[in-house]
């Protein structure tokens, strides 16, 4: 989301009544703080949300006391928000140090270079793979001293099902990098690790010529149907980049400046297994090791033995770009390794079942919510903000909650892999370095829970969902969450408002654009 946007939320839009405020420290029964439900009323229910379905809740997060309710237990979309879920139950069931593990092994011993039997690329999901890392396992392959094989390059990916889309995903986002097929045979294109993508990258030529269309990695597994040219120095780029719909057929469209930067756009692929294979093949190749059969799938046999393995990163550090950036597949490939380690079943079914089933241990009904997915792009998620809640304040009682915590966005941090998806929000407020909090953005959904403390040192939890809006509930949101920071017992409390204009809706994360 634009920088100016985010400024705009302190226009004084509303002014807030100077009466003492009341101690959130007390317990619930206790008077409850009249100037600060006034002022939160005032923000949500003004002009920017009006026909929207907002819930908030606000509790004190040592004690659980009630602060501020307004339509809490209503359920809703929550986007993103739903990463809060399958990051939380993940780390409690996977633990903090689940590693991904990706091996490649042989059927049979190599005789004077030659294996007779197979090879076998085996992935258990891991996100963090990128071409170098398939490069390295080919080194290994070729150093255990194989230099042909006579049999195929097998790909097995079995250690998830083959569903490789979401219940209730929209299909018109299918080509873009959030919305990802899911394979336990992966690779990323970057250090963000948006595992099941490339990066296409279209760089001027002379003006008047074609525009030169790379891809990172390099890979003839897609198809590049380029039409972009070269304009003149100074001109507007209209690169657009399209993986058509059910192929690998990428269509690169527009205009790009000469003597301007190129452009990079990221896609999807149909099929991420067959991308990882692809490059494996050529790592080989490239390390001297030639593969005589094709390319198959299935499980790798008990018996194969294992000439390299590379080891992913601890869960507790793949959280850092996970929720920073709210990246969607992380957070799909995290449901069906939890549904593989809790009942040997890779698959989304089995994974939600285990996370809802470990909120039930922290005290929220299963059955008083519905998940179809991990990340939120599901139409069909639906949770409550005080569901929402009750997860934050639960999860301060475990062993990881420094890891988790340290994990959410931080409102106006610069750093992306500090601020996140709030780096550009909230800048030069009391919430600044103090709101710690999870996104969540949809076309008419948006979410904002986490965790504030306010300017005299009461820690709240917050959730926030609202539903049906037709412009951004941003402003609202950082409203709320500054107001809460800057409340302080017996002080009057700042005026904070709302942007007289609000945005449109842009509906997406602002980590999806890759450009905020």
């Amino acid at each position: 989301m634009p920088r100016s946007r985010s400024l705009a939320l302190v226009l004084a839009a509303v002014a807030f009544a100077a009466v003492p405020a009341a101690d959130l420290a007390t317990p619930a029964s206790a008077q409850t703080d009249d100037a600060l439900t006034r002022d939160l009323d005032a923000i949500i229910t003004g002009p920017a949300l009006a026909g929207a379905d907002v819930g908030l809740v606000v509790r004190h997060a040592d004690t659980g006391a009630l602060v501020y309710s307004r339509e809490s237990d209503e359920r809703g979309q929550p986007a993103s928000n739903g990463k809060l879920i399958s990051s939380a139950t993940a780390l409690d069931i996977l633990g903090p140090d689940h590693r991904f593990r990706t091996t490649v092994a042989a059927t049979g011993r190599p005789r004077a270079g030659v294996l007779a039997g197979d090879l076998h690329l085996r992935g258990t999901g891991d996100p963090t793979m990128l071409a170098a890392d398939y490069d390295a396992l080919a080194a290994r392959v070729a150093a255990s001293g194989v230099k042909l094989v006579h049999g195929k390059l097998v790909a097995d990916d079995t250690w998830f099902d083959a569903v490789r889309l979401g219940t209730g995903w929209a299909w018109d986002d299918e080509p873009y990098y959030y919305n990802a097929q899911i394979s336990a045979l992966t690779v990323s294109p970057d250090t963000d690790y948006d595992a099941g993508s490339i990066i296409v990258r279209v760089a001027p030529g002379a003006a008047g010529q074609p525009a030169t269309v790379t891809t990172e990695p390099p890979t003839d597994y897609v198809t590049i149907a380029n039409t972009a040219v070269t304009g003149p120095p100074g001109s507007a780029s209209t690169v657009s980049v399209e993986r058509e719909h059910g192929t690998n057929v990428i269509a690169v469209r527009g205009s790009v400046p000469a003597g301007g930067a190129a452009e990079h756009e990221w896609s999807t692929v149909w099929e991420p297994t067959g991308l990882v294979t692809s490059l494996f093949r050529d790592a080989l190749a490239r390390h001297g090791v030639h593969v005589l059969g094709g390319t198959g799938t299935g499980p790798t046999p008990a018996d194969a033995r294992v000439l390299g393995e590379h080891l992913s990163m601890p869960l507790s550090a793949l959280l850092v770009p996970f929720m920073k950036l709210s990246n969607n597949m992380h957070a799909e490939i995290l449901v069906k390794t939890v549904g593989r380690a809790v009942s040997g079943e890779g698959s989304w079914t089995a994974g939600l079942r285990a996370m809802t089933a470990k909120l039930g241990e922290w005290g929220v009904d299963p059955s008083a919510l519905s998940l179809r997915d991990g990340s939120g792009l599901s139409r069909m998620d639906q949770v409550s903000p005080d569901q929402l809640a009750a997860l934050l304040l639960a999860a301060r009682r475990e062993p990881w909650f420094a890891t988790w915590y340290d994990s959410l966005p931080v409102a106006g941090a610069a750093d992306r892999m500090v601020g996140g998806t709030l780096r550009n929000r909230m800048r030069g407020t009391p919430a600044e370095g103090n709101v710690r909090a999870k996104t969540g953005s949809l076309t008419g959904v948006s979410a904002l829970s986490g965790y504030v403390t306010t300017a005299d040192g009461v820690p709240l939890v917050f959730a926030m969902i609202s539903n049906d809006t037709l412009t951004s509930a941003k402003p609202v949101e950082d409203a709320v969450a500054i107001r809460l920071a800057g409340h302080a017992r017996g002080q009057t409390p700042p005026a904070v408002g709302v942007a007289s204009e609000p945005a449109p809706d842009r509906g997406l994360e602002c980590s999806w654009t890759k450009s905020c």
